[in-house]
């Protein structure tokens, strides 16, 4: 049984606790067995269920400026999902990391249009921001959205967009040019059936999810599909960004979780020189380690949620720190469980060997572990010099 113990740190209220609660018997009834042969009809039941099971109204509440994202509500389920399946934990994710820019800036009528679908699992969404030459350089994104009569005309590529082939809404940035760099983007409402949208190749990664390379020729969007103002897409960009980035170190942890879990039960069930593993001294180092790194990752995934909770305009320190600890510090534990494990480390479909392809790609997106250290650090020099 994985650790529950934090839920009693002082970051979470009842509501949270009986909500974690909820989701652990829900996963635990349908996350034992997910099959990723078909990964793209895999998501789409995932998204579904999770949608019937009431769990995707917490990836977008935004009805009305007075409902807010619960940061805690978020990580609590990614962290959980993760746990049982990466690709339920994807699927989650995504609902709310593609319609983020709509709950958070939309108008009544965009948040109307697409919230109520995207939390029944009805539509799936995606965040189109990524380009080949602008990964973690957002502001020098080239597809461009020029104006038209009638709305807007959108040209260019995106390539690693989650959900790419199989969503029903893309938010998509682009740059209106009202100034140079970060200042002349702004993000579009895009429905996956736009005849100007192309799959153009479908990419396959260790850990498989859906993923595409996008373009976007002559795309015709109105003018009602602009998010925010025109200009604004950088800040939207960023504003989800620090919503959803420290999600990404609580499915860090739910990962590290399950892999400290599985080398439990290896060092209490194999024997070895004629006693249980878990009796070694050296072992017992390795799994204190993961213990460690474990709830020190928990520690600054559920303060950098909490923080934001609690009315924080921006946690772009927090989140930088939760996601870049979290996500390392799972990379060495899933290192370790693999190697306590042996040679069953690295059978295919052994749990270990699954985790170990997906943390992989947690170092990278949203930010990779290296400009998490610029952001990082970027913060501090700034409040020094303040």
């Amino acid at each position: 049984m994985p650790d529950k113990s934090f839920l009693t740190w002082p970051f979470f209220e009842p509501r949270h606790r009986a909500y974690a609660e909820k989701l652990e018997a829900w996963a635990g009834a349908n996350l034992t067995h997910v099959d990723h042969h078909d990964v793209d009809a895999a998501c789409r039941s995932l998204v579904a269920k999770l949608g019937d099971a009431g769990f995707l109204q917490h990836t977008a509440p935004g009805d009305s400026d007075a409902e807010k994202i619960d940061v805690r509500t978020l990580a609590l389920s990614r962290e959980t999902l993760a746990r049982y399946s990466g690709l339920a934990d994807f699927a989650f994710a995504m609902q709310g990391l593609g319609a983020g820019p709509i709950s958070l800036f939309g108008t009544p009528a965009q948040r109307a249009a697409w919230l109520p679908k995207t939390r029944a699992g009805k539509a799936i969404a995606a965040f189109a921001l990524t380009e080949a030459a602008s990964g973690s350089d957002v502001a020098n994104i080239t597809t461009s959205a020029r104006k038209a009569a009638d709305g807007y005309i959108l040209d260019g590529e995106k390539c690693w967009i989650s959900n790419g082939g199989i969503a029903d809404l893309y938010v998509v940035f682009a740059r209106t040019g009202e100034a140079p760099g970060a200042r002349g983007l702004s993000a579009f409402i895009v429905e996956g059936s736009n005849p100007g949208l192309t799959i153009a190749e479908r990419i396959d990664v260790i850990a498989p999810h859906p993923l595409a390379r996008l373009t976007f020729k002559n795309l015709r969007v109105p003018a009602d599909a602009l998010i925010g103002k025109a200009g604004d897409g950088f800040k939207i960009a960023m504003a989800t960004l620090d919503v959803f980035r420290t999600t990404v170190g609580a499915a860090a942890l739910g990962f590290a979780r399950r892999a400290l879990d599985e080398t439990l039960k290896r060092s209490m069930t194999r024997n070895l020189f004629g006693a249980p593993l878990g009796d070694l001294q050296m072992v017992q180092g390795h799994i204190t380690d993961m213990a460690l790194d474990i709830d020190a990752a928990a520690l600054l995934v559920y303060r950098a949620a909490w923080t934001k909770d609690m009315g924080a305009t921006r946690v772009t320190r927090e989140a930088a720190m939760a996601k870049l600890y979290a996500t390392e510090a799972a990379q060495r534990v899933i290192d370790t469980a693999v190697q306590i494990h042996g040679g069953d480390g690295v059978r295919s479909g052994h749990p270990v060997e699954t985790l170990y392809r997906e943390i992989r790609a947690l170092r990278i997106y949203e930010g990779a572990s290296d400009v998490q250290k610029v952001i990082i650090a970027r913060a501090v020099l700034t409040s020094v010099e303040s």
